[in-house]
């Protein structure tokens, strides 16, 4: 039995363990991610073992009942493995817990897959084959499915109703109630979209998320005076799955130990005059990242307390981090964020910039889908009155691919926006430093950084999200972001000296406009005039489909790896209504990595800047 643990949204690696277990001839009951442990417990009768998964460091949090559970479970004679990213701050002590508890084996940090498989043949030798055959389940949705919103600007008194909701959620909501009043001080803020719209260069933004407010202001101070020229609030596990009774101890746990137990920023929880007191002594333009399940809340108070960029949409945030979420919910719940930024513009003259994630499950993401749902979730926004829209698109490794996806982006948003007639809407690019496995070697992950800050430079994107080289080791410190901040200074000023192939970036840049007008006009046409509608209704139907994806609505039938100059291609495209153009092209450009299995030349792709399985950075350089 596999599944992800609490509400870590890791998806991928999961996949793949799943797809090489069944290989190795093993029955494997797939639970997905977002599990609590009483469901795995409620089903483990069966298994010879079950492999738990949190990726997310809050698994000392997740597994509280687990002494319990074995206890009123206790005629469950199983192996328990668990593997991740288990902690925060002290995976060595929390390694020590586990095992007494009854946990056969602990996996903390990266393992590969032919460990894994060693391990079990080990540890099943010796034991008894179960007689009971459990049903391998295929996990439904859980939660009944809204009707789909309509298209039309929310009204002013829709809005005001839920908004009383929204507020009420938690205790802090209250601090966020004066509209008029949140405005008269951002007015007064550094705007991150004016930031965006006067550098003239690429801006560099860390990301950077604590418990306690005092150490998330040092930490701004750390990555602005490193030169950061906007920064974020990086928000917590247990605030984006609005678990905010469990983060209020968690709180309470950083301040007794003097460190922080989240991984991100709590911002609910702290709720408004800390924020302001925040934005007041750095003086620098902030954004608040996340991916909350419900964000109207956060996005309430994120901007009554001077944040003037947020993050997310109702694609994004939902098809790549959460198992059990309605399509219809999100795009209601994100409909309300937009429509809060559009009354800040409209009624006050403060713009608040809205990004959306392109990143999706930042695997082996073919641009063309990055860039569709990034242009879709920009046409929700605008249409509640969003003026400022950031489209993000995660490197990839392909320099040449990667330039032609930020300018096709840009391109393609703002001509759409044009067509429709937004003319008065500022489009930014937003360039994510590779964002899937980093290289376990230090070394070779400041060298990817530099490159990768290149081929952002070379892009024009507007701004870049940094890395830092402990990626793949540990939540980074504020040293280890002035590290990254510093190395992709320098690779901006390498690409001041650096060429760019321009006719492989024009030989992408054909391939990806085919791609994604064929893709949006599936989408408009599956909505019959609804882009809502369209958007629901493409997910089901495989017109939409994000690898390797957790979403129930996700069809996952799409399969991607790279050819051998590193690009993204299809594998298989699933239900994509690509034209037998397209569809030549990617069987043509994977033709001789076709010759071994489709799941083995994935997982070797999906691993291999990780195992450091590569001879340079831009694979293509």
């Amino acid at each position: 039995m596999l599944g992800g643990l609490g509400a870590d949204a890791h998806s991928v690696g999961l996949s793949i363990l799943r797809r090489a277990l069944t290989e190795a001839g093993y029955r494997v009951d797939f639970l997905g991610i977002q599990n609590s442990l009483r469901e795995f417990f409620e089903v483990a009768g069966g298994a010879d073992v079950v492999m738990l998964s949190c990726m997310d460091g809050h698994a000392r949090t997740y597994l509280a009942e687990f002494a319990d559970l074995r206890t009123e479970f206790a005629d469950i004679d199983t192996l328990w493995y668990i593997g991740g990213n288990l902690s925060v701050n002290d995976a060595d002590r929390l390694l020590a817990e586990l095992a007494p508890q009854g946990f056969s084996r602990v996996f903390p940090g990266y393992v590969d897959i032919p460990t894994v498989l060693s391990v079990l043949v080990e540890d099943l030798f010796v034991r008894p084959r179960k007689q009971a055959v459990i049903p391998v389940r295929r996990p439904e949705l859980k939660t009944r499915p809204l009707p789909v919103p309509v298209d039309d600007r929310m009204s002013l008194a829709d809005f005001r109703r839920i908004r009383r909701e929204v507020l009420d959620t938690w205790r802090t909501g209250a601090g966020a109630a004066d509209l008029e009043g949140n405005a008269k001080f951002l007015i007064r803020q550094p705007s991150f979209a004016q930031a965006q719209l006067s550098a003239g260069r690429v801006l560099l933004q860390p990301r950077s998320g604590v418990a306690l407010v005092a150490d998330q202001l040092e930490l701004f101070k750390v990555l602005r005076d490193a030169g950061g020229d906007v920064l974020s609030y990086q928000i917590d596990s247990l605030t984006r799955s609005n678990a905010y009774d469990i983060a209020e101890q968690s709180i309470a746990e950083s301040r007794s130990l003097c460190e922080s137990v989240l991984n991100g920023f709590p911002m609910v929880n702290h709720g408004v005059e800390p924020l302001r007191r925040i934005i007041s002594h750095v003086r620098t333009p902030l954004q608040t990242r996340h991916s909350t399940r419900d964000p109207r809340l956060l996005a309430e108070i994120s901007c009554a307390g001077g944040v003037t960029g947020y993050e997310g949409g109702a694609i994004c945030y939902n098809i790549p981090y959460f198992k059990d979420y309605p399509l219809a919910e999100s795009l209601a719940r994100w409909q309300y964020v937009d429509r809060l930024a559009g009354l800040y513009s409209d009624q006050f003259g403060v713009i608040i910039d809205r990004e959306f994630f392109g990143t999706l499950t930042a695997v082996l993401i073919p641009p063309c889908l990055a860039i569709t749902v990034t242009v879709i979730e920009t046409l929700l926004a605008v249409g509640q009155g969003v003026r400022s829209v950031s489209l993000g698109c995660a490197e990839q490794g392909n320099r040449a691919q990667d330039i032609a996806a930020i300018r096709v982006l840009r391109e393609f948003a703002t001509r759409t926006l044009v067509n429709l007639g937004y003319h008065n809407v500022r489009v930014n690019t937003v360039f994510h430093q590779y964002m899937a496995a980093f290289p376990q070697d230090t070394r070779r992950a400041g060298e990817l950084i530099v490159a990768s800050a290149t081929t952002a430079g070379l892009s024009g994107a507007t701004r870049m999200l940094t890395k830092t080289p402990v990626e793949a080791t540990r939540i980074p410190s504020a040293a280890d972001n002035r590290e990254g901040v510093t190395l992709s200074r320098f690779g901006l000023e390498m690409a001041q000296r650096t060429t760019v192939d321009e006719a492989a970036v024009a030989r992408e840049e054909r391939v990806l406009r085919l791609e994604v007008e064929q893709l949006l006009e599936s989408v408009f046409v599956a909505g019959g005039g609804s882009l809502t509608v369209g958007v629901v209704n493409s997910f089901h139907k495989g017109l939409l489909d994000i690898p390797f994806a957790p979403s129930l609505e996700n069809r996952g039938d799409v399969v991607t790896a790279r050819d051998p100059s590193g690009a993204v291609r299809f594998l298989s495209v699933g239900n994509l209504q690509f034209s037998d153009e397209v569809r030549e092209f990617h069987r043509s450009a994977m033709a001789d990595r076709r010759r071994r299995s489709e799941w083995a030349t994935v997982q070797h792709d999906v691993l291999q800047i990780q195992a450091g399985e590569y001879e340079r950075w831009p694979l293509d350089g």
